[in-house]
């Protein structure tokens, strides 16, 4: 009988083990973020917690101690969602390197886009450090259409910027679009200051095939100023009656650059179109000066009064030199990148402090928008000014983005937070000295302050330090509606 009795309490001493080795095992995360200030803008939460991430989700956040094989103090750092940024065109591995040191960890190129939504995602799949994502770009089809040769943007006077589109024309531009919608483009771009030929029938068009897709239209207005009937306030009712029209969702990017002087009344007209129902989005970024081709259609003839600006306050990307007639006739037939020093920080304090307002870098290399927007807003906008509290400024780069985006490309309800269940996706950086370092000078330099950045719970900078070998990016793409 004792013998039995101690061979039954054998067993038992051997399941009590076996239960406590797999409690422990359960506890152990693949990483632990302790005693970091937890932000996390949808619940409205800043506080300092505890993070438990495994197989790249966050498992776990409260106050609770955890146990993981890499522990990271994060004591007097802000923890964040990974920042997403909707507005880039630099997708070279140099540039996602930057934009890691900057806190990003998903990149979109959703104004200009593509025309080959396969052929753009293949170049990337398995080699970036950060999560990338591109729009079906209605200037580059527009371009294709009309016989222009491949480039970033359509020059000046070529068709693709200047022609009116046929029927049949209008029908291969449609034809291209849809089919990058349904190869998962996430979104429609148009630079409709770029093709000033597109009408606005073209306009409501495109914007009537996004709304098939829900995909949201991310559009370069076409009007600046407030001369005349063509307009800035002209281009936004554009916007606005074709998403009104069409049941299509708008995000105008980079107001701030557009809108110049004029940005506060562009956002009251916006938010009124909001209050009345209508899904309309904003981005701005935090700089002065602006950037594109000086061969584009933005230098047509009458171009310094609806910029507002003469040729002093442009600036050649490749000297540094300010321009006069002569030198700019000169670049002009050249062709090259030249930045607009068009904006008072006043006009910025008021784009980035507003509401409606996400942040989107229109990053390129050449400018410093392209390393340093993140921080600039955290540093400058947050600790210097300030603007924005840090709860907010970090909606404004997580969450606003990651929500415009949700309703075409499901996945994006995990990122823009930190909570049980989303990804880990996530910056950590110290809130007293984070800032940027990029200039007009020197626009290549690395942010400052940004001490790890994770992507599906890996790290791309650790300590401050890239980590070169990492490549843990995925696509952001919409779901793919027929077989290759």
């Amino acid at each position: 009988m004792f013998g039995l009795l101690q061979h039954h309490f054998g067993r038992i001493l051997v399941l009590l083990g076996w239960g406590v080795a797999c409690s422990a095992s359960a506890e152990d995360y693949d990483l632990v973020l302790f005693n970091g200030r937890v932000i996390d803008p949808e619940t409205q939460l800043d506080a300092v917690r505890n993070i438990g991430v495994r197989n790249g989700v966050i498992e776990t956040v409260g106050a609770d101690s955890l146990r993981g094989r890499i522990q990271i103090d994060a004591s007097g750092l802000a923890v964040a969602p990974g920042f997403i940024d909707l507005h880039q065109h630099g997708h070279a591995q140099a540039d996602y390197w930057l934009k890691a040191q900057d806190g990003v960890t998903t990149v979109c190129e959703f104004e200009v886009g593509t025309a080959d939504v396969d052929a753009w995602y293949a170049v990337r799949e398995g080699k970036t450090p950060i999560h990338f994502a591109v729009s079906i770009g209605h200037i580059p089809c527009r371009m294709a259409a009309l016989g222009d040769p491949p480039s970033f943007l359509p020059r000046a006077g070529s068709d693709g910027a200047t022609r009116f589109a046929t029927k049949e024309t209008l029908a291969e531009v449609r034809r291209l679009l849809e089919r990058g919608l349904e190869r998962g483009a996430p979104a429609v771009g148009l630079g409709l200051q770029y093709t000033p030929g597109a009408s606005q029938l073209e306009t409501v068009e495109v914007f009537r095939l996004a709304a098939k897709y829900a995909a949201a239209c991310h559009v370069h207005l076409r009007f600046k100023g407030d001369k005349g009937l063509e307009n800035v306030f002209s281009g936004v009712m554009e916007v606005v009656a074709a998403s009104a029209l069409t049941g299509a969702s708008a995000h105008i990017c980079h107001v701030q650059s557009t809108a110049n002087r004029h940005t506060p009344r562009v956002l009251d007209l916006l938010s009124d179109a909001r209050a009345r129902g209508q899904d309309i989005s904003v981005e701005c970024y935090p700089y002065t000066a602006g950037m594109t081709d000086i061969k584009s259609s933005v230098f047509n003839p009458g171009w310094q009064e609806t910029t507002e600006i003469g040729y002093g306050d442009l600036q050649w990307m490749a000297t540094g030199e300010r321009l006069n007639r002569e030198s700019f006739e000169r670049y002009r037939q050249v062709g090259g990148l030249v930045l607009l020093h068009a904006n008072t920080e006043e006009t910025i304090r008021a784009a980035v402090g507003h509401p409606l307002t996400m942040i989107g870098s229109d990053g390129l290399r050449g400018h410093p928008r392209n390393a340093g927007t993140s921080a600039r807003i955290l540093g400058r906008y947050v600790r210097e000014m300030p603007v924005l509290t840090l709860l907010q400024a970090v909606d404004k780069l997580s969450l606003m983005p990651a929500r415009r985006l949700e309703k075409r490309v499901p996945e994006m309800k995990k990122k823009g937070r930190i909570q049980v269940g989303a990804d880990a996706d996530l910056v950590v950086f110290n809130p007293v000295t984070v800032l940027d370092q990029a200039t007009y000078e020197e626009p290549d330099l690395p942010s400052r302050g940004i001490q790890h950045v994770l992507v599906r719970g890996e790290f791309v900078v650790r300590e401050g330090e890239t980590q070169q070998d990492a490549k843990p990016g995925r696509a952001v793409r919409a779901p793919i509606l027929e077989h290759q």
